[in-house]
């Protein structure tokens, strides 16, 4: 804990330099990212005095936000859709960071009995014994809805589930179907699962179909502030961050 403030500490006299006045951002990122932002927001904020304004919501659906012409200061989403935004210049040049990644996982309601997902064959096995299976829908633009619904396809199950297929538009609403045993198992990326105590972690997708999403932070081309801004990135990108990341299932890049 002590190493924790000391790291924070330091960081903010290291990369805070640029800035003096307190600053307002606004702070565009994935629901998967949330738990690690919150984290680092907190101390950042308290010793800054900068005012962090959050919103969050599926990768696709805040990048389609930020196109759109919505005002913003950070941005987080995925590594290439990071990339995709600095070539448009909705991002500036240069201000692209690799944060974190992390894969998708299976879950079931607290105290339900677990299923064995060690193989492909166990994990389709699983799937095909469900009642119902939940997941976000991969029109919401959320990166693991839209994984797991083409590994459906491509495993030769998206036929034979959609009948049992339960795909809310909101991270939120998926982890409602399974805790309220609406649906008996559902998919997701780790840094969701894992903070959620209704739930249980399964495990994570056997490896030969795991898909690992790797988020990245940018900065707005047309942020007013700028170096507040910068000093976020510098402190959320720096090694010493990594607890927080990894304290919710994240693996730096």
């Amino acid at each position: 804990m002590l190493r924790s403030a000391l790291f924070v500490a330091t960081c903010l006299l290291i990369f805070c330099g640029g800035h003096v006045a307190a600053a307002e951002l606004k702070f565009l990122h994935t629901t998967a990212i949330k738990p690690a932002v919150d984290e680092l927001l907190a101390p950042f904020q308290a010793k800054t005095g900068d005012k962090i304004i959050t919103s969050y919501g599926p990768a696709g659906a805040i990048v389609q936000r930020a196109r759109a012409g919505e005002e913003f200061d950070l941005i987080i989403a995925t590594s290439s859709q990071i990339a995709d935004l600095e070539k448009e210049n909705v991002i500036g040049a240069g201000t692209k960071r690799d944060l974190a990644k992390v894969g998708i996982g299976m879950y079931v309601k607290k105290g339900a009995s677990k299923p064995d997902v060690s193989s492909i064959e166990r994990f389709k096995q699983t799937l095909l014994n469900a009642k119902s299976v939940a997941y976000i829908d991969p029109s919401s633009g959320g990166a693991s809805g839209i994984y797991i619904s083409s590994l459906l396809q491509r495993l030769g199950l998206a036929e034979e589930l959609r009948a049992r297929t339960i795909s809310p538009k909101v991270v939120a609403d998926v982890f409602n179907s399974v805790a309220s045993g609406d649906a008996e198992i559902g998919m997701g990326q780790l840094s969701e699962i894992v903070i959620d105590p209704r739930i249980e972690l399964v495990g994570m997708l056997p490896p030969e179909i795991q898909n690992t999403t790797l988020f990245a932070i940018g900065v707005s081309s047309k942020s007013k502030e700028t170096d507040a801004a910068k000093s976020l990135v510098a402190l959320m990108a720096d090694s010493g961050s990594d607890q927080a990341f990894k304290k919710f299932g994240f693996e730096r890049p």
